[in-house]
């Protein structure tokens, strides 16, 4: 090579940088640490394990109980973020808070599987005694950013929903024979529609629980909501890439309306659905509160495809005197106890919604009251 071409060669020289967009800082420590171990040509921790579960404790105490008691190395990043590092091993821990319960998720690296399998167990191991058994639901939440990249948040609940055949009296056979079959079924797609309260999110919470249960206790669920993060391919390969075994959109009316009326996400379902990528099993369940979209597009619906649209709706007062009994009879009450379905008018309509809540204050009323007897009784016995 010639000085001049040396030259030439000098006053071409490129550079590249990588602009990185980082959700929290707790991925960001783990990503950084692992970007400059390939940098600098270091093994950068070769195995991988995720570890999920929900325990009756609070999500703070079981976060300073694994910073404290495990002997390694602690990074409290936030309330709901922890990474724990020691020799060979690097891991990063997120936690959400439910009423009564937290659920937990764990990616732990290692230098070897061994490292890893110990280090799941010793994390297990402190909350043994509040380990949830019941079936879970790991939902992965998409939404898109306001720079319109789609992001993802997971989130875990228990897959403890109890289905009544008298919320939904349409359904010939009960509702557990019609989400056996459901799940049974070769096709893929099934569309809930109807207004607000009749019982769609609980009956999909259904669904995906005998799916958990199916899967051994923890079905993973592709979720979303937002209409913009359905306008690009990635949450689509997102489901069809990853180990998903359930699609659930809801809101969904701008996607289920026909393609001729100018809907241009529809041919992405009907690609995963049945098309030459397929599902492979894994099932799509469509929720919109609108009881009549209006006609959806024949391709969606057709045999093969669709197993069902399922119209909900609301309670005559006679059905909706059914679901309270069979929600009563679950109540903890006296043996002799009696529970009237008063105040359900004739001529109206009742949404599950209003069902559940009225049946709720009834027994919060009437256990109070037997609490408030039976402290009476006691008083009179001791003479007070």
């Amino acid at each position: 090579m010639t000085t001049g071409e040396q030259s030439m060669e000098n006053n071409h020289r490129v550079s590249i940088g990588i602009t990185y967009d980082s959700w929290d800082f707790g991925s960001f420590v783990v990503d950084s640490y692992r970007a400059n171990a390939l940098g600098h040509g270091h093994t950068g921790y070769p195995i991988h394990r995720h570890l999920r579960f929900s325990a009756r404790r609070e999500l703070q105490a079981v976060f300073d109980d694994l910073g404290l008691s495990l002997g390694w190395r602690a990074h409290r990043i936030s309330g709901t973020r922890i990474v724990l590092e020691t020799e060979g091993l690097l891991i990063s821990g997120e936690g959400t808070r439910k009423p009564d319960y937290c659920s937990c998720t764990f990616d732990i690296w290692a230098n070897h599987s061994r490292q890893a399998e110990v280090a799941r167990a010793a994390i297990l191991a402190r909350v043994d005694e509040a380990l949830i058994r019941d079936p879970i639901i790991s939902i992965d939440w998409n939404f898109l950013s306001g720079k319109g990249e789609l992001h993802s948040r997971h989130i875990e609940e228990i897959a403890d929903d109890v289905l009544y055949d008298e919320a939904y009296p349409d359904l010939r056979g009960g509702v557990a024979n019609f989400v056996t079959s459901y799940l049974d079924a070769a096709e893929t797609v099934l569309v809930l529609q109807g207004p607000p309260g009749t019982g769609k999110t609980r009956l999909i919470r259904g669904i995906l629980g005998e799916l958990s249960r199916r899967r051994g206790g923890n079905a993973e669920v592709l979720y979303t909501g937002d209409k913009k993060a359905l306008e690009t391919d990635e949450i689509f390969v997102k489901f069809l890439t990853r180990d998903c075994d359930a699609f659930v959109v809801e809101d969904a009316d701008h996607v289920l309306q026909p393609r001729a009326k100018g809907n241009d996400h529809l041919h992405r379902f009907l690609t995963i659905a049945d098309g030459i990528v397929r599902a492979q099993g894994r099932k799509i369940i469509f929720s919109t509160n609108l009881p009549n979209v209006g006609d959806l597009d024949d391709a969606l619906v057709r045999p093969g495809r669709c197993f069902a649209r399922l119209s909900t709706r609301r309670l005559a007062a006679n059905e909706a005197c059914a679901l309270y009994a069979a929600l009563v009879a679950t109540c903890e009450k006296g043996p002799h106890q009696e529970f009237e379905p008063a105040g359900f008018d004739a001529g109206k309509a009742y949404s599950l919604a209003d069902v559940f809540k009225r049946t709720r204050a009834d027994c919060t009323r009437r256990l109070n009251d037997a609490s408030l007897n039976c402290f009476r009784a006691m008083t009179l016995e001791h003479g007070g």
